[in-house]
């Protein structure tokens, strides 16, 4: 049985539990982390010495910790050749969609947009700060408009782990009180996405308990 150390409404959570259900897996997953705690104690720490969510377990494996290190474990374990190919230069090419996504993208996004916007005392924002950074992102963002322009989904055709990748913090950007730029091919690419019963289930989740206001 395969094991999800982490709250739901973390985002590194979502990508798991949204990889493991489109691939029509079941998971035991456990709440851990912020208002839940339990992951400092000693038993989580011996599995995760970094104190994060998610920490992940197949069977009698050793955990695992950090989320793309995660999703490609799943890919390989149990991916079939649309998701994650097995031929390696078709995955190195899915696989440079998602590190893409997961550097340049999330780290333009999580912390200088979501927490500056969201996870911050309204009276401590800096709304110049934000809106330069959500220009920052929406830079990185244009490199997928472009893409998805020419294709369904960001590495091609097909439904991959790039997706996963990408898509997970489409959600928060489209429902975070801030001005978003004209991306119609991502607008739409976010409509399909919101459309899969796994994404829907898994990554549609309300963050309004990490609101500070």
């Amino acid at each position: 049985m395969l094991k999800v150390w982490g709250r739901r409404n973390s985002s590194n959570v979502q990508v798991v539990l949204w990889c493991i259900a489109e691939l029509g897996l079941e998971c035991e997953q456990y709440d851990i982390g912020h208002k839940f705690g339990g992951n400092d104690t000693p038993e989580y720490l011996a599995m995760n010495p970094n104190g994060t969510v998610p920490t992940f377990q197949d069977g009698d494996n050793q955990p695992l910790w950090e989320s793309a290190a995660i999703v490609r474990y799943l890919g390989n374990a149990y991916g079939n050749e649309k998701i994650w190919p097995s031929d390696h230069a078709k995955r190195a090419h899915i696989d440079r969609w998602a590190e893409w996504a997961r550097i340049n993208v999330t780290l333009n996004f999580s912390q200088p947009v979501f927490w500056a916007a969201v996870r911050t005392p309204e009276k401590d924002r800096d709304p110049d700060a934000i809106k330069q950074a959500v220009t920052n992102f929406e830079n990185q963002l244009r490199i997928a408009e472009e893409q998805l322009k020419r294709h369904d989904y960001l590495a091609g055709d097909d439904f991959t782990v790039a997706d996963i990748q990408l898509g997970n913090l489409l959600y928060r950007y489209y429902n975070i009180d801030v001005e978003r730029a004209d991306l119609p091919a991502l607008a739409a690419y976010y409509k399909c996405l919101s459309e899969r019963p796994a994404y829907a289930e898994h990554v549609m989740v309300s963050f309004d308990d990490l609101r500070v206001t």
